[in-house]
C-alpha cells in the first residue's frame, strides 16, 4: 500500500465527470479509511494510491462525461500501470465493449468482451437488496461472502466471454448475482475491479467491500 508517512490514509480519488449524486460514495471511502477527492485533475487521479469511477444514468452518458475530461485516457493509463481502479455500477458496464440501452451505439471501454443488455425480468429496475455469489479467492468479498448488496439498475452483462489465451494468465474473478437470469455483480481483474450494485449504499457490507480495496490499495 502506498500510503505515504506512517499512519497516513490511502488517497483515492473519485473521478468528477459529471454523474449523479457522488458524495455519498466521497462520504463512504472516507469511512472506509481513504483521504479522498473529487476531482478530474489529471495529476490527482493518476498519482492518488486509487481511483474510483462512479457511474449513474445511461451508458452512452457516462461514456460521454468521461471522454469530456479525459477520464478513458486517465483509467487506460492507471490499469496500464497496474494502479488500482474501481468502478461503480455504469462504472462497472463502461469496462465492457459496449450497451444495448436506448440503442447506445456508443462504444464502451473493452478492457472485458461483453455487452450491456436489458434484464429480462418482470420487475425493472432492478431495485434493492440482493446476495451475490463471490469465488472463491476474492478479495472484494472477504469475510462478506453471504451479506446482500444494494443494486439499482434496468442493464447488465448477462454472459461472461472472457478467453484465458495463456497458460499464466491468471483469469478475472466474477462475481454472479440474479434478478431474471444471472447477471455479472462484480469483477476483479488485477488493479481493476468493479461492482454493479452500489457499496456506499449497501450498509455495514458495503463499507467492508470498500475497506477490503481500500486495504489492498
Amino acid at each position: 500500500m502506498n500510503a505515504g508517512p506512517t499512519g497516513a490514509r490511502p488517497s483515492v480519488a473519485v473521478l468528477d465527470y459529471g454523474s449523479g449524486n457522488v458524495h455519498s460514495a466521497v462520504r463512504a471511502l472516507e469511512r472506509a479509511g481513504a483521504e479522498v477527492a473529487l476531482t478530474a485533475d489529471p495529476d490527482a487521479v493518476v498519482e492518488a494510491d486509487g481511483l474510483v469511477v462512479p457511474g449513474v444514468g445511461a451508458f452512452s452518458a457516462v461514456m460521454r462525461g468521461l471522454k469530456a475530461v479525459d477520464g478513458i485516457r486517465l483509467i487506460g493509463r492507471r490499469v496500464a500501470g497496474g494502479r488500482p481502479v474501481l468502478g461503480i455500477c455504469v462504472g462497472l458496464q463502461i469496462l465492457f465493449d459496449g450497451s444495448t440501452e436506448h440503442s447506445s451505439t456508443e462504444p464502451g471501454m473493452g478492457e472485458w468482451p461483453g455487452t450491456v443488455e436489458r434484464l429480462p425480468s418482470d420487475v425493472v429496475p432492478h431495485m434493492g437488496w440482493n446476495t451475490a455469489q463471490p469465488p472463491e479467492g476474492s478479495r472484494l468479498f472477504d469475510g462478506i461472502e453471504n451479506e446482500r448488496f444494494y443494486f439499482v439498475h434496468s442493464y447488465a452483462v448477462q454472459k461472461w466471454e472472457f478467453e484465458v489465451t495463456q497458460p499464466r494468465m491468471t483469469p478475472p474473478r466474477v462475481t454472479w448475482a440474479e434478478h431474471g437470469v444471472p447477471f455479472i455483480a462484480a469483477v476483479e481483474n488485477g488493479p481493476l475491479s468493479a461492482t454493479q450494485f452500489h457499496p456506499e449504499k449497501s450498509g455495514d457490507a458495503g463499507a467492508a467491500l470498500l475497506g477490503n480495496w481500500i486495504k489492498s490499495l
